[in-house]
């Protein structure tokens, strides 16, 4: 069986959280023939996870570890840097759901955060840990109406949260935007790309880690070969951590079940002292909208505050110039909306990236061929559920038994989508009437 790789990153815009960390080092691409006893495709957050952890339990073993850019560049370093603890479904009115559901989904969110966690503090990686929780902010009406039912739920839950008024908004945001507000203590914010590229230098010495490695074809046998521009790479077994990108996998079952939609980040430059105080507020916090559709914003004690709204179905995987002008547009009024008292404030950084969704949540985790692993599709929660699905993996491809990975291993698969050109009518103007319904969370 051969698989083309015949969508890979691209540039997507200027990613804020990249392209303010230090230059790194000169990268390791991959050149002639490699051999390993296992290659994971992809160094986001799923593929990190799964190496370290197949280097943790076999430390005699050879993992290969290929990634098309370079650490931290991709989607796993484009996000908003919310590591959730709690459900988060962005097909839902309020994030929740069923209540079995939510729990379990609760139970890997937080085995993800604590796996984290020991990570960062052993590795020492510097990557701005803040575990001080999100805002649910609402900025009208039926805003409002969707934080009253994302409290019910969490009340449901048995988990803890607090309702902010206007006023309590205020003093934490500077905005006077907010009409209510609810704040739930365990997310955990992260520079993401900074925590990636960290995760990325710390690795365990027999991962062998190649970047700017793009990936050209894998003949699926005994063992898999990935082919890329310089080289190739043998093993016996192979771990998919390329999230969207696996969607074009037809032969493994993946195409026209896993959809990759973008969304689209801004990061101001630095305020001035002046606008610092001005603004007032808490120096760091992130805030979710109470509309999944809606506005999410962090601001971070570098002073920079980022916005991240507008969702695309973009199945080539790349968004060109012209959507990354309309996102940084809408960008603009938002940013406008909240916070009339900075005026002239530049948005330095505009970029988009990919989520992997399917339309039921489904997940194709698993063994999808001999020797072929799984670990893709997040749904919207990158930073935790990659994590402990990267973690999971290994575990799975290793033999482990545990009651996390039977809850993995029970979430559905991923559904059927119909097909093209009815698929892309529907998710566009799904994801339009959803944004109009957003109003001013947007």
């Amino acid at each position: 069986m051969q698989l083309n790789c015949n969508f890979l990153p691209q540039d997507d815009g200027r990613c804020g959280w990249y392209e303010t960390l230090p230059t790194p080092p000169a990268s390791i691409p991959l050149k002639g023939e490699v051999r390993a006893d296992w290659v994971v495709l992809g160094a986001g957050l799923a593929g990190l996870a799964a190496a370290r952890r197949l280097a943790e339990l076999q430390p005699d073993a050879v993992i290969a570890l290929l990634d098309a850019r370079r650490v931290g560049f991709g989607a796993a370093g484009r996000n908003s840097g919310f590591m959730i603890d709690l459900p988060h479904d962005l097909t839902s009115h309020d994030y929740t759901g069923d209540r079995t559901a939510d729990r379990q989904q609760i139970r890997l969110n937080r085995a993800a955060i604590d796996y984290m966690r020991g990570i960062v503090k052993r590795q020492g990686i510097d990557c701005d840990w803040r575990e001080q929780g999100k805002l649910h902010g609402a900025i009208e009406a039926r805003g409002e109406r969707a934080l009253e039912t994302f409290a019910k739920g969490l009340s449901g839950l048995d988990e803890p949260y607090r309702l902010l008024d206007a006023g309590e908004m205020k003093a934490v945001t500077g905005t006077d935007c907010y009409r209510s507000g609810l704040h739930a203590p365990g997310t955990v914010l992260v520079q993401p790309a900074a925590l990636v590229r960290g995760l990325g230098a710390t690795l365990p010495e027999n991962v062998l880690l190649y970047e700017d490695t793009p990936v050209r074809k894998i003949e699926v046998g005994k063992p898999h070969t990935l082919v890329t521009d310089q080289g190739r790479v043998h093993a016996p077994r192979l771990v998919l951590a390329n999230n969207a990108y696996a969607a074009q996998f037809g032969e493994l079952g993946l195409k026209g079940r896993i959809l990759p939609v973008y969304t689209y980040g801004s990061l101001t430059r630095p305020l001035a002292p002046q606008q610092v105080a001005e603004l007032g507020g808490e120096q760091s916090w992130g805030l979710i909208p109470a509309d999944p559709m809606g506005t999410t914003v962090r601001r971070m004690g570098s002073g920079r505050i980022c916005i991240r709204n507008s969702f695309t179905y973009n199945p080539r995987l790349t968004a060109g110039a012209s959507r990354l002008a309309r996102a940084r547009a809408a960008h603009r009024r938002s940013f406008e909306r909240r916070f009339p008292m900075l005026p002239g404030v530049e948005l330095e950084y505009t970029w988009g990236g990919a989520l992997c969704v399917s339309r039921n949540g489904g997940t194709p985790f698993g063994e999808l061929a001999a020797g072929v692993f799984s670990a893709v599709c997040q749904n919207g929660l990158g930073l935790a559920r990659g994590t402990i699905s990267g973690k999971l993996i290994a575990e799975y491809a290793l033999g482990m038994e545990s009651e996390l990975l039977d809850i993995m291993l029970n979430l559905p698969q991923p559904v059927a989508n119909p097909p093209e050109p009815l698929l892309g009518m529907g998710i566009r103007s799904t994801l339009a009437w959803k944004e109009w319904q957003a109003g001013t969370e947007l």
